[in-house]
């Protein structure tokens, strides 16, 4: 008596072939030839995803130049010292000496004392020494001195022309003299000397609010994957889920990143500012409008262009160590430049630059160099590299880099009432004793361990309220293309 098959239909073969009966398959039509494929055979499937574009986040730029400072307020306004000598440029001559602030901007006061002594340039190159015999205090139009040459009957024998610039550089009193103060109601009286109370400017920036979400719905997050998940933040596993929660996250810290560099603040008049937006000022637009913007820099073409840069540099604060972030481009153009100055004549070869270290010198990836009286830390700036971000970018007003001076400067604390150091370059976020506001993140749904509501999935939630505060950007540099 034969026997009846135990495990369902299995009928014998007089051939080896694979029969369809004997396996599950899919039932939907259309799939019907991968689903037998699917079933009957395994697939050669690799566990792990190709990371063909790297290490794929952008963020870590802000980590290395500053650092993060709670704060409590909407606003956060720091004050900026002015400078310490007295200058004035874009003056006019008015009678044989006579030298009046016609034209200057709103604002700006003459404060040069009966006493002192100027030096009196124009735009050609000519100068002039001179004793200021009367003063009128007083900004556009009103403020006035009388200048007398040292070397000529007038300013205008001296050769002088058009607009002038005026600095003082000391004074000269008779013996005997006094100093009193200035009186508003004389002002002709000699010997003079105008109080100068310091100055500073004061500058803001808004925090702005900045969120993303991710949500996986409760039956994906039970489904298995062929592909083993290798997040970027060390998570791992056959659920796809973690992968696309991983993402998020770090598409979020980019974006935090991202903000405090292409942040704008919104305009009067503008669209968004029609909507309710403030915008907050990032890097780029505070270099732009507080620092300096250099156009068609090519270091490949010599040190002359980075030298003007450097006698920039001089007439601002004069910061001794700097950082520079580049684009590939740029930073080879920079390779390019140190290898041509390190390059010796027949006979040998000379490397200066390097401590006389050939090794050093033939390794044309420097992290510093230094020149004239800077040091400088030179490296690529992922960020204007990615064909996601800045890297698509090329031509007229491309950025290809920036220069930060490295170190911190001084700034009052209101809170703390006393003199603090900060970093130039720095990022303040809302926090206070019920609420830290730098990088939040938390459940909602009925998913992953929230049970907040009776939806069928888990939402996971990130926020933070931040922005830079760009200080003494009158020191920094934004290479821009051509």
């Amino acid at each position: 008596m034969a026997l009846s098959p135990q495990f369902g239909s299995l009928v014998p073969s007089q051939v080896q072939e694979v029969l369809q009966d004997n396996y599950l398959q899919w039932t939907d039509a259309a799939g019907a030839n991968f689903a037998d494929f699917a079933q009957q055979y395994l697939p050669e499937i690799y566990e792990a995803e190709v990371e063909r574009y790297g290490n794929r986040t952008l963020s870590g730029f802000l980590r290395m130049v500053g650092a993060e400072l709670p704060m409590t307020s909407d606003q956060v306004i720091w004050s900026e010292q002015n400078r310490l000598h007295i200058a004035y440029d874009g003056l006019t001559l008015a009678g044989a000496n006579v030298i009046n602030w016609t034209g200057t901007p709103a604002g700006v006061t003459n404060v040069i004392s009966v006493g002192s002594t100027v030096v009196v340039m124009d735009d050609f190159g000519n100068e002039v020494k001179c004793y200021v015999s009367s003063t009128v205090p007083g900004g556009a139009g009103v403020g006035t001195i009388t200048a007398l040459p040292y070397t000529a009957a007038t300013i205008a024998a001296a050769g002088l022309t058009g607009t002038v610039k005026v600095f003082v550089y000391g004074s000269e009193y008779a013996k005997g003299s006094t100093t009193p103060n200035f009186d508003a109601t004389a002002l002709a009286t000699a010997n003079q000397i105008i109080s100068i109370d310091p100055s500073f400017t004061q500058f803001s920036n808004n925090p702005v609010i900045i969120r993303n979400k991710y949500v996986v719905n409760g039956s994906d997050t039970a489904q298995i994957g062929w592909v083993e998940v290798a997040t970027e933040d060390g998570t791992g596993g056959y659920l796809w889920y973690l992968k696309a929660e991983s993402e998020t996250r770090l598409r979020f810290e980019d974006y935090l990143e991202m903000m405090c560099i292409e942040g704008e603040v919104a305009a009067v008049g503008s669209a968004a500012v029609g909507n309710g937006q403030i915008g907050t000022q990032g890097l780029f637009a505070a270099i732009e409008d507080r620092g300096n913007v250099q156009v068609g820099f090519s270091a490949a073409s010599g040190i002359s262009d980075f030298d003007d840069i450097l006698r920039n540099l001089d007439t601002q604060g004069a910061i001794e160590e700097n950082m520079l972030f580049l684009d590939r481009q740029t930073a080879l153009d920079f390779d390019d430049m140190l290898a041509a100055i390190s390059s010796g004549s027949s006979g040998g070869t000379a490397y200066g630059l390097f401590e006389n270290s050939e090794e050093m010198a033939l390794n044309l990836g420097f992290s510093g160099f230094r020149r004239g009286s800077y040091d400088f830390y030179k490296t690529d700036w992922k960020y204007l590299n990615d064909a996601s971000t800045r890297g698509a970018m090329t031509g007229p007003n491309s950025i290809e880099g920036v220069l930060i001076p490295a170190g911190t400067t001084t700034v009052y604390d209101q809170i703390l009432g006393t003199n603090i150091r900060r970093p130039f370059l720095h990022v303040r976020y809302r926090a206070s004793q019920t609420d830290d506001r730098r990088m939040k993140s938390w459940l909602t749904g009925s998913v992953g361990g929230a049970f907040t509501s009776d939806l069928d999935a888990m939402e996971v939630n990130f926020l933070s309220e931040r922005c830079l505060v760009t200080q003494a950007a009158n020191n920094f540099v934004l290479f821009k293309g051509v």
